[in-house]
C-alpha cells in the first residue's frame, strides 16, 4: 500500500513538473498536444469529405460528353436536396417575367401556320415549359450542346407535345409516332417517339444520330436534338409544315391536284439533290434504304425534304456494297437487293425511279384495287411506253399537261433508274442534271415512217444504255461526252412513241 501511494505521488509530481516549453506544466503540454492532433485529424476529415461531395455533384450534373455516337443514358429520379429552395427562387423570377414570355411566345406562334391551336393556349403551354425547364436545370439535369444538336429532357418534350397527346400526332410509322411540339422558346419541332420493339428503338436511334446528326442540307430534314432517358429514345427534328408527298398524291385533293407538273418536277429535283448529297457529298456515304413518297416532306413552297433515316446504312469509299437484311417498303425495293441482300446507292436510285413514276402518274407502286394489268406500277408503266401511249401516263388530276419534251425527259429518267442492271443506272448527281436541263440535245434525226419501224423493246431501247461517266455533267452545257449519245438515242426512242409521224420534220 505504501509503495502504491508513493508511485501515485511520484506520477503527480512528474505531471506537475515544469517543462522547457514556455515553462508550462507537463500536463498542460500533453493537453495542448492532444488538441492539436485532434484538430489535424478533423481538418483532414473535412477536406476528404468536401472532395467526395464535389465529385458527386460533378458526376450528377447531367452533362453529356461531346461524343455523337455514344449516347449517355440519364437515370431519372436523382433530385438534389436543395430542390425546394431553388424552386422558390425560380417561382419568384417567373412571376416577374411571365408576361414578357407570353408576349414573345404569342409573336412566335403567329408565324406558325398551324390553325389547330390558339395563340393563348400555346402561350400558356410555353410559359409552363419555361418554368419546368428552368426548374429541371436547377435540379442538375441541364441541357447542353453536343456539337450538332441539343439534348432535351423527357419532361421538356412531354410539355411540348402536351403529354404526347393524340391531338398532336402528325404521322405514324412502324418504328415510332411523330408529334408536333412547341418548345419553351416558341419554336415548332417534330418529336419522334421511337417504339421500343425488341430493341428497335435503340437501333434506329443510333442509326439516325450517326447518319444525319451533323448533316445539313436544304433537301434533308434536320435532326436538331434528342432525348435518352431510361428506356425512352426520342428524336427531335425541324418541323416541316405541309405534310408529305404521299398525302398530296393519294389523298383527297379534289378534282384538280394542287401539284402542277412544274411543282412535281421541283419536288423530284429536290429529292434527287438530297440523295445526291448523301451518296456523293459525304464520307462515308449514306444509303437511305427507304425512299418512298411518305418519307418526302414538303414545306409551304413545295420544297422537298428527305426524312426518316432509321433504315440508313453507311458505306465507305472502299466498299462497293454491304450485305444486310432486306428492309424497305414493298414496291420500292430494287430487285437485286431483294434477292441477294446486297445494298449500295444503286438501290436508292431504283427507289427514286419508282418514286418519279409515282409523281408522274399519281399512282401507288402497288395498287390491288386496279385491274390485273395495272396493279404493278412498273410493269404498267413500261407497257404504256412500249405501246406508244406515254401521254396517258400523266396523272389526270394535273390540269395543264406537260410539254412533250418535259414528259420525254421525265420518262427517260424513270426508265434509266429502274434498269435491272444496277451498274447501268445513273448516279443521283447525273439524275439531277438530267431533270434540270432545259436544253437537252433532242436531236430530230431522219427516221423511217412508223409503218416500217418497229419500236425497240423497252429493255433494249430505253434501259440498256452504257453507264455514263461520273464526271459527265452538266448536260445543259451540251458537252460532247460519252453520255450524250445514249441519252440522245433514248430520247429518239421515246420520240417514236410520243410524237405523231406528222410532227417529224
Amino acid at each position: 500500500m505504501a509503495n502504491s501511494g508513493g508511485n501515485s505521488g511520484r506520477k503527480l509530481m512528474i505531471l506537475n513538473s515544469t517543462t522547457p516549453i514556455f515553462n508550462l506544466k507537463l500536463y498542460i503540454v500533453i493537453a495542448i498536444g492532444f488538441c492539436l492532433v485532434l484538430s489535424c485529424a478533423l481538418l483532414v476529415f473535412l477536406c476528404f469529405h468536401r472532395n467526395r461531395k464535389s465529385k458527386r455533384v460533378k458526376h450528377s450534373s447531367g452533362s453529356i460528353p461531346l461524343v455523337s455516337k455514344e449516347i449517355v443514358e440519364i437515370k431519372p429520379g436523382r433530385d438534389d436536396h436543395r430542390t425546394q429552395s431553388v424552386k422558390c427562387a425560380i417561382d419568384d423570377w417567373e412571376k416577374k417575367s411571365e408576361e414578357r414570355e407570353k408576349r414573345e411566345i404569342a409573336k412566335e406562334m403567329k408565324k406558325s401556320d398551324d390553325v389547330s391551336e390558339s395563340v393563348m393556349s400555346e402561350s400558356e403551354s410555353s410559359s409552363t415549359t419555361t418554368t419546368t425547364t428552368t426548374a429541371t436545370t436547377a435540379l442538375s439535369v441541364k441541357v447542353e450542346n453536343i456539337g450538332w444538336g441539343r439534348w432535351y429532357t423527357l419532361r421538356e418534350l412531354e410539355i411540348a407535345t402536351r403529354g404526347f397527346s393524340d391531338g398532336n400526332i402528325v404521322g405514324e410509322g412502324g418504328y415510332g409516332v411523330v408529334y408536333r411540339g412547341v418548345l419553351g422558346d416558341g419554336s415548332v419541332v417534330a418529336v419522334k417517339n421511337l417504339l421500343n420493339n425488341k430493341g428497335q428503338a435503340e437501333k434506329e436511334f443510333k442509326v439516325e444520330v450517326e447518319a444525319i446528326g451533323k448533316v445539313r442540307h436544304k433537301n434533308l430534314v434536320d435532326l436538331v436534338g434528342y432525348c435518352a432517358e431510361g428506356a425512352r429514345r426520342i428524336l427531335v427534328y425541324e418541323y416541316v409544315n405541309n405534310g408529305n408527298l404521299e398525302q398530296w398524291l393519294h389523298g383527297d385533293v379534289g378534282p384538280v391536284s394542287p401539284l402542277t407538273w412544274d411543282i412535281r418536277m421541283r419536288i423530284a429535283v429536290g429529292t434527287a439533290k438530297g440523295l445526291a448529297y448523301l451518296h456523293e457529298g459525304l464520307e462515308p456515304k449514306v444509303v437511305h434504304r427507304d425512299i418512298k413518297s411518305s418519307n418526302i416532306l414538303l414545306d409551304r413552297n413545295w420544297n422537298a425534304k428527305v426524312s426518316d433515316f432509321g433504315l440508313a446504312k453507311l458505306l465507305g469509299s472502299e466498299t462497293s456494297y454491304v450485305t444486310t437484311r432486306v428492309m424497305g417498303t414493298f414496291g420500292y425495293v430494287s430487285p437485286e437487293y431483294a434477292s441477294t441482300g446486297m445494298l449500295n446507292e444503286g438501290s436508292d436510285v431504283y427507289s427514286f425511279g419508282v418514286l418519279l413514276m409515282e409523281i408522274i402518274t399519281g399512282r401507288s407502286p402497288v395498287d390491288y384495287s386496279r385491274p390485273a394489268g395495272e396493279m404493278n406500277l412498273i410493269d404498267w408503266f413500261k407497257g404504256m411506253v412500249a405501246s406508244r401511249r406515254g401521254e396517258e401516263l400523266v396523272d389526270p388530276l394535273i390540269e395543264v399537261p406537260p410539254s412533250s419534251r418535259a414528259l420525254k425527259r421525265a420518262l427517260l429518267v424513270c426508265l434509266r433508274c429502274i434498269d435491272l442492271d444496277a451498274n447501268k443506272r445513273p448516279k443521283m448527281g447525273q439524275i439531277v442534271h438530267m431533270l434540270e436541263a432545259d436544253e437537252i440535245l433532242f436531236r430530230v434525226e431522219p427516221r423511217p415512217t412508223r409503218e416500217t419501224t418497229a419500236l425497240l423493246p423497252i429493255t433494249a431501247a430505253a434501259t440498256n444504255f452504257p453507264n455514263p461517266s461520273k464526271d459527265v455533267m452538266p448536260y445543259a452545257l451540251k458537252q460532247q461526252t460519252s453520255i450524250i449519245k445514249p441519252f440522245s438515242a433514248a430520247v429518239c426512242a421515246i420520240n417514236i412513241s410520243l410524237t405523231p409521224v406528222a410532227d417529224v420534220q
